[in-house]
């Protein structure tokens, strides 16, 4: 480096670390209260499936798997049989949408009202997941979310995927 290039670096340097710790002192200032709150341990987890107005809420990749693995959740696949048997999240249920009011019954039978379901289909776009979701809000379900992502978001950041007839 030539010596010119070296107070130029410095300065850019110093103009950068300014800069970033403008942001922290306003982020802190303004989240004051939310950062109090965590570090006092008064923040509580929020519910895995809120469901708001009649509608499904939707859940992450991140709360789907949190939520799945602590028992608090239970997938739901609204693709057809052929689809969920080639994969689909572990320990799902198969609800087709196209069947859905055929095999509604055995599914209450199967699972209780009370429990949270996330629905998920073939990812974006594929509006079976919030079809079947409306559905089940209709038929007394009230926790209900939809994972928009589906089965491609779930196989695409490397989870497993379990493959066999419903």
């Amino acid at each position: 480096m030539t010596p010119a290039v070296i107070p130029d670096l410095r300065r850019h340097l110093l103009e950068a670390l300014v800069i970033v710790a403008l942001g922290a002192v306003i982020g802190l200032s303004v989240n004051y209260r939310l950062i109090g709150a965590l570090l006092e341990g008064r923040l509580a987890p929020p519910a895995p499936v809120p469901t708001s107005e009649g509608y499904p809420a939707p859940i992450t990749l991140g709360q789907l798997q949190e939520a799945l693995a602590a028992g608090e959740i239970v997938a739901v696949d609204a693709r057809d049989a052929e689809s969920y048997a080639e994969g689909h999240l572990p320990g799902a249920l198969s609800l087709p949408l196209k069947e859905a009011e055929a095999r509604l019954e055995a599914f209450r039978l199967r699972v209780d009202p009370a429990t949270a379901l996330a629905v998920y289909c073939n990812g974006y776009g594929c509006p079976d997941s919030f079809d079947l979701a409306m559905k089940l809000i209709a038929e007394g379900y009230g926790r209900v979310a939809v994972f928009e992502g589906g089965l491609p978001e779930w196989r695409d950041a490397g989870l497993p995927v379990d493959e066999g007839a419903p």
